[in-house]
This record gives structure tokens, sequence and C-alpha cells, in this order.
């Protein structure tokens, strides 16, 4: 209370000294007393930045996608808009999003969720959640209400567009509703100003005075997310630069400053690094006690193997955790090799008997020397090189019943045709689950390619760079100290990422955003604060 008192007496002076000044205003003595106990407030500035109009480009990354979904919640943690609140202590404007209409995640179309035409699943699912009591992801409960004919047109402060390659942010009609699902991107959709503008024509609406590109990371991350099989191909190396030139340009033809961000290494991410390529354990009651079977399987296969190419044998431990089987298209197929081995084999139809075949029918023994050779053609066991992706964890070890479905129509008994397909043990992993080796190469070969095109253009127009690639990198390898968290990219605990093992997590979008700002003042002499990574959330538990 004596403290206090001094201090008031002080202020009182202070108070009487301004009355006799030729000011007639006078300060808050709070303000005043804060300053002189935690000295004068800091004066932030922008440099040579001007940030009165801020404008986001990119993908998912820039919207905010966070957990499989977009939503308001992960919206307004988007690293955008935590730039833009950096950014309005030094001059910034507001900044206006497209706001989805809930925080379940996912879409409407007319009322009814947008189905896959082949497999029937939802196109758009809710976020995922972390469900602590059981460690586990899970959707979170609820139904989307934001329907992709609900338009509220922009243009808007961030025009980040997931599912947007670097040449779509050009691409006329990309958000008319006409166009879709062919054509058109439905987040683009609900925001476009018109059906037939582009994303990027939207944005320079606004006259932009400092903007942020993060473009690129879809023109390699869908190929490397469906395990390279071609679904979705790596985006040619011309149209990748030519679109990011228009970009560019574009954005800096009015004297605009901003910063361009690369892009990271996706084998960085928890996606491609969560699930082992030795997931299969003895101790396992489900699978431990059918490795003498299996075993025996494919002891009638290896000796093929072995003649051809050692490095196909299939053994799986019974001490250890064994690796699953898989298929991969860069081997030779020699599924003629097998059958006429296995079909000529004295051995093979005693063999085929223990599973109920009619080993004395020669029609029968053609057909399952057939159908093994099929389904092994070309196949292996993975080894520590090979990246299964994040969703292979739901497959392995469980029946495919399409598969068993055509083994069955094939002549098999359902129960031998269900042996027979059970992912990643007597079923080899579809391409889609496994990144092999020579993937892995071209993906790293094109982020390489596409990285230098984007640093020579922040070069040209002298634009501040952000290296996300080596700051992944170097979560990736040896963590990131963000305040008193430590961050690191393991899956659920490391806090950077989120439960898609792709996308940040509001932790991991604020780090982003300090990244930047840092960048930001070093290359154009802003002072702005950075946030606290920790006042971030790590995982939604709800």
């Amino acid at each position: 209370m004596k403290i206090n008192n001094i201090w008031l007496l002080a202020f009182l002076f202070i108070g009487l000294t301004a009355c006799e000044s030729d000011d007639d205003s006078l300060a808050d003595p709070i303000d005043e007393e804060q300053e002189l106990i935690n000295g004068p407030a800091p004066v932030y500035t922008s440099g040579t930045a001007d940030f009165s109009t801020f404008v986001s480009l990119g993908n998912s990354l820039t919207a905010g996608y966070s957990d499989g979904a977009l939503f308001a919640r992960g919206q307004a943690e988007s690293f955008p808009n935590i730039l833009s609140k950096q950014f309005a202590l030094a001059g910034g404007g507001t900044f206006t999003q497209p706001l989805m209409s809930d925080d379940i995640g996912g879409f409407l179309l007319g009322g009814s969720p947008v189905l896959d035409p082949i497999t029937g699943e939802n196109l758009f699912k809710p976020r995922l959640i972390f469900d602590a009591a059981n460690q586990t992801p899970i959707s979170v409960n609820g139904t989307s209400t934001t329907d992709i004919t609900n338009v509220n047109p922009g243009p808007y402060n961030n025009m980040g567009v997931p599912g947007a390659k670097s040449y779509h942010l050009l691409a006329p009609g990309y958000g008319d509703i006409s166009n879709f699902p062919a054509a058109a991107n439905p987040y683009f959709i609900r925001m476009a100003s018109t059906p037939g503008t582009t994303v990027i024509a939207d944005a320079m609406t606004l006259n932009p005075t400092f903007f942020s590109l993060w473009i690129g990371n879809n023109d390699v991350l869908g190929y490397a997310t469906n395990g390279g099989d071609s679904s979705d191909v790596i985006t040619n190396q011309g149209t990748f630069d030519a679109a990011m030139t228009g970009l560019v340009s574009t954005l800096t033809s009015n004297n605009s400053e901003g910063i361009i961000s690369n892009i990271p290494n996706v084998t960085d991410a928890p996606y491609f690094t969560t699930v082992p390529y030795a997931p299969l354990d003895p101790t396992n009651p489900s699978f431990g006690p059918q490795i003498p079977t299996l075993n025996s399987v494919f002891g009638a296969l290896n000796p093929i193997f072995q003649a051809i190419d050692p490095s196909r044998v299939i053994v799986f431990s019974e001490t250890s955790a064994s690796p699953v089987v898989i298929q991969d298209e860069t081997l030779t197929n020699i599924a003629p090799q097998i059958a006429g081995a296995l079909g000529a084999s004295p051995t093979f139809p005693a063999f085929i008997s223990q599973f109920g075949l009619d080993g004395s029918n020669p029609a029968v023994v053609q057909l399952a020397a057939g159908l093994l050779a099929n389904l092994y053609g070309q196949s292996r066991q993975a080894t520590p090189n090979d990246l299964l992706v994040l969703p292979s964890r739901s497959i392995i070890g469980n029946v495919n019943q399409m598969t068993a479905d055509g083994l069955i129509q094939a002549g098999l008994p359902a129960a031998v045709a269900g042996q027979f397909s059970t992912e990643g043990v007597t079923l080899p992993l579809e391409d889609k689950w496994v990144l092999l080796p020579s993937e892995q190469t071209e993906i790293a070969n094109a982020t390489t390619a596409f990285n230098q095109t984007i640093a020579n253009l922040a070069t040209q127009y002298d634009l501040a760079l952000f290296d996300v690639n080596t700051f992944f990198n170097s979560v990736a390898t040896g963590g990131y100290q963000a305040g008193n968290a430590f961050m690191t990219a393991d899956y659920v605990s490391g806090g950077t990422f989120s439960l898609d093992g792709v996308h940040p997590s509001p932790r991991g979008y604020a780090v982003i955003a300090n990244q930047m700002i840092n960048i930001i003042n070093t290359k154009y002499g802003s002072n702005l604060p950075t946030v606290n990574p920790v006042d971030y959330r790590g995982l939604y538990l709800d």
C-alpha cells in the first residue's frame, strides 16, 4: 500500500504539471501508471511494408484446414488470420474469411451429403477429434450444415481454397457450380464473386497492399497421399512455372509487397511416418496363431521367389514384428512363372486340398495356381524404405470384401476366399496404401524443382521467402521449442500436426505465423510481435 501511495503522489504531481502546460488534454493516469511500472508501451511499425489491405492466397493450408476438414473454429486459427491480428498493430485493416456454417466440417449438396459415385462414401466427412478415453481419433458428432449451393460471394481477404493446385488459382469457372465436381471446387463455389471468376481475380479486386502466397503443395501432395497410384499425378513443371509466374506477377502489379512460401517435403508429415512397415505383431491373438499356416502357404511360393528374385520371399516371424505384404508395381510381373511352376508341382494338389479344394481335379489345380499367381505376381514384404500412408492402419489385417467376393466368383469357397483376402497379410496392400522408394524420389525431385521456381520468383520480385521445407524438416528431425511447449512431427503427441497427419494443428499454424512474422520483420524492417503458440491448442477434444 505504501508503494501504491508513492506512485499516486507521483501521478498527482505529473497531473498538476500537465495542467500548467500548453496542452489542454490530459493523459489517462492509469496508462501513465502502467508506463511508469512497465515502461513505454511498444510502438509497432510496418517498416517499408503496407499492411492496410492484406490478402492471403493458397490452398487448405491457407484456409485453416485441419483434422481432415474445414470448420469455423479452425478458420479462426488459420495462419493468415493470426497474421492479420499482428498486422493490425501496425496499420493493418479488417480481415475477412469465408467462414463455414458450423464446427462440424464437411459439405452438403442441395441438403444431402456429397457421395463418391463408386464407393458411396461421403466425400466431405466431419472433422476428427481425439477420443482421449480410447486414445484414438474419431469423427465429431453431428452433420454438416454447410451447403455448397449456399453462396456467400466475396472477395475475401483469406482466399485459401482447399484442394487447389497452383494453376487452379488462375482457372476461370473454378467457382461455377455447373462445373462441379469435374472442374469446380466446392470451397471456391461458396466464395466466388461470380461463377466465372478466378481466385486471383477476386483477390486483386481488393487491391492488396500486402499478400501471402502459399501454393503448390497439392501439386505433389495428391500424388503422395494416394500412394503414388497415379490417380492424382504430379503437376508438369512447365505448368507449375507458368502458374506461379502468373500469380506472382499479378500480385505485385500494384507494387504490393508480400511473403511467398515454398513446399515442404510431404514425407516429413506424420501421414507418411506413423504406420510402421512391420506392424504385424506375433503377440496379437488375431495374427500370432495364424503364423504357422501363413508360412506354410508362402512356403509353396517361396521356392519360386527364391529362384527368380530372393527379395520377394515372404516369411512371418513368430518372435518379432513382421512387415506387411505389399504390391510393388516396379517389380516384373512373374504371374506366368508362378502359375506354371505351381501347376506343374507334384505337391501342389495336396497343398490346395488342405483348404478344402479338390486337388485331384486338374481344373481346380490350374484355377488355384492362377489365382495365387495373380495375387503374388508383383508382391514382396515391405522394407524400412517403404512408407505406409496413415489410412492404411485402419485396413491392415482386415478382410477386403471386394477381393473375397471376386475369389468366390472365381470358384473358391467363402472361407478360403476370406483367408486369401486379408489386407497386408495374404492380400498384398495396393499401391494406394504404400509410397514406394521410386515414388518418393519422384516427389522429392518435383518438390526440389518447384521450390527452385518459388525461390527464383522471390528473388526476381524482391519478396520475403519462407523456406517451409527446411523448417518442417527441422521439426521432423529435431523438434521445435515453442515457448514452454516442445513440438515434434509425431502423430497426436507432437503438437505440430492435426489428426489428419498432413495439416498443422492450431498451434502448428501459430508457429507458422511466427516464422512468417520474423521473416517479414527482417525483410521489410517492421517490428511486429509474435504470438504465444501455447495459447493455441494442439488437439481438439471436442
